[in-house]
């Protein structure tokens, strides 16, 4: 048992277990951006804490024990040789603060979704993959570097309720109760992205997925969103995790 495992509640541990996963399956799909772009979990409890990325550390670094402990102001609560990215944690305490349902929020700069985010019309419903993220879909303009803490009321009033977001010009982002649910929509949502510039690049006349089944999927998106089945997926990746290597559950 590690000193930090020694230090905290076992929900506490668990959630680190699980935010240091979903850090090395996002490193395993080649999502991750060197040391940039975060994954925040908040720790379950009456006092808003935060788990985020040591600034620094590549996603295939990341452990249960290295994850650094923040509160809403991205102060640290708990003795860490590590620091955080403020730019990084001000787009996720933003998120975190204004929706108490989005336990998890998962930022990425993939070469897909930051494709996209350029597009004017933004994701198109082309594939079945592309609905899920077009149930609830939400957009926010570009504002240049995350460090001005104005831009978190404009970020949060885009989002709404919508857990996922494209921010333009910028990449990906979506929330969700779980750690598990969380990277579910963001599989989906960057394999539609995938799947958009794969069939635009053809060169080919595409064909849209008709309006009715897009306005059906629309008004049953919390339906739709909630019976995504991360946690029936979850257990599938950190099994491969455990194959590749363990070490995030130290």
């Amino acid at each position: 048992m590690s000193k930090v495992q020694q230090q905290v509640s076992a929900a506490e541990w668990q959630l680190r277990v699980d935010l240091a996963a979903c850090y090395r399956t996002v490193a395993h799909y080649g999502w991750d951006d060197l040391i940039f772009t975060h994954i925040s979990a908040r720790i379950p409890g009456a006092e808003p804490q935060f788990l985020i990325n040591p600034y620094g550390m590549l996603f295939e670094e990341v452990t249960a024990s290295n994850l650094v402990k923040v509160d809403l102001e991205g102060n640290k609560i708990m003795d860490s040789e590590h620091d955080i990215n403020p730019a990084g944690f001000n787009i996720h305490s933003a998120v975190h603060e204004a929706r108490e349902d989005a336990h998890c929020v998962l930022h990425l700069h993939t070469n897909a979704g930051v494709a996209v985010s350029t597009l004017e019309n933004g994701l198109q419903p082309l594939s079945q993959q592309s609905l899920f993220p077009l149930s609830g879909l939400a957009y926010h303009d570009y504002e240049g570097i995350a460090l001005n803490p104005d831009e978190k009321a404009r970020l949060v009033a885009d989002l709404g309720s919508h857990n996922f977001m494209i921010l333009r010009n910028h990449g990906l982002l979506t929330c969700a109760e779980t750690v598990a649910d969380a990277f579910l929509f963001m599989f989906v949502l960057q394999r539609a992205c995938e799947i958009q510039l794969l069939a635009q690049s053809s060169g080919q006349p595409l064909k849209t997925i008709p309006k009715p089944i897009l306005a059906g999927i629309k008004a049953q998106a919390s339906e739709v969103t909630k019976a995504a089945g991360g946690g029936l997926a979850w257990p599938g990746i950190l099994r491969k995790l455990d194959r590749i290597d363990p070490s995030f559950r130290h």
